[in-house]
């Protein structure tokens, strides 16, 4: 077996956002899609392995958010079966809502952002369940429930190598750091520590999140995660305790984490792609919703 990651270059930015084409005994198997908006480089990528449209007969998505799934629907009418957990399965076969829910975060930028979203034929999505195992390419794959960025996420084991999407974290190349995704509206904090326990229990050597590439040194990660998760929740209930609106909190979040990256000597352009990867306005209103509806 061979894993080729896939630069997809969202918005012409670099080490943002990574399918993942794996080459089985049986044939090629395409981990995430990616938004519309970037799904020509994916092709192109597919290319430079030798592979076209035709040749992708399975794809696997580790949850229904665009920058994951947004190309899932044009995938599934090429004729591949699309893999998703079964919550999530709904919003690919109708993606009204899913879009509804996206345009209220990012208005006019939608399009150009995430491109087109298709809707997926009914006959060509599976929806998995815990622990459910898909043979593929020759590959046997296993779906795990891995809630807390968001309801519907799973996280792919393929032997010791698990691909995450989001459940992990993000850390782009560069200087060593760990960022949190924790959009609205189903960021969780208690759900993605459990999350986290589940995956330092497994036997892997390497993860694949998709922000971006294989991580070796997978358990510091998701140990780093965790203490990121709780500082950053504490943070912005801080905040909200004292007072502070939305705007006052998310230039002290963002603040915090401009002088974290400084200090590890990360490069300006460098903080800008996990930016693009995980707008953390986004974070803030994840955490903000997850302490209202706690409190509530």
């Amino acid at each position: 077996m061979q894993i080729h990651t896939l630069d997809l270059h969202f918005q012409g930015v670099p080490h943002t956002i990574a399918s993942y084409l794996l080459v089985g005994p049986a044939g090629p198997v395409l981990v995430e899609t990616g938004p519309g908006s970037t799904l020509k480089n994916l092709l192109a990528r597919l290319a430079d392995y030798g592979y076209g449209p035709t040749d992708i007969d399975h794809v696997l998505v580790t949850h229904i958010h665009l920058d994951h799934a947004g190309a899932a629907g044009w995938w599934a009418q090429q004729g591949a079966q699309v893999y998703v957990h079964h919550v999530g399965a709904k919003h690919l076969i109708d993606p009204t809502k899913l879009l509804a829910s996206a345009q209220r975060i990012y208005g006019d930028q939608l399009d150009s952002l995430w491109g087109e979203t298709l809707p997926a034929p009914e006959t060509q999505v599976k929806g998995l369940y815990d622990g459910e195992q898909v043979e593929v390419g020759g590959l046997s794959i296993t779906a795990l429930d891995t809630p807390g960025h968001a309801s519907h996420h799973h996280v792919y084991q393929l032997e010791d190598i698990a691909f995450t999407g989001d459940a992990a974290g993000i850390q782009i190349p560069g200087p060593y750091f760990v960022d949190l995704p924790a959009p609205p509206p189903e960021f969780n904090l208690e759900l993605w520590q459990h999350t986290i326990e589940r995956l330092l229990s497994l036997p892997l050597t390497a993860i694949y999140p998709t922000h971006f590439g294989r991580i070796d040194a997978w358990r510091q990660q998701l140990q780093d995660l965790a203490v990121v998760m709780e500082t950053a929740a504490g943070f912005v209930k801080t905040c909200m305790e004292t007072g502070l609106e939305r705007a006052e909190i998310l230039t002290r979040y963002l603040e915090r984490y401009q002088m974290q990256a400084k200090e590890m000597g990360m490069a300006e352009e460098v903080f800008e792609q996990y930016e693009l990867a995980n707008p953390h306005y986004m974070s803030v209103d994840g955490l903000m919703r997850y302490w209202r509806k706690k409190d509530s």
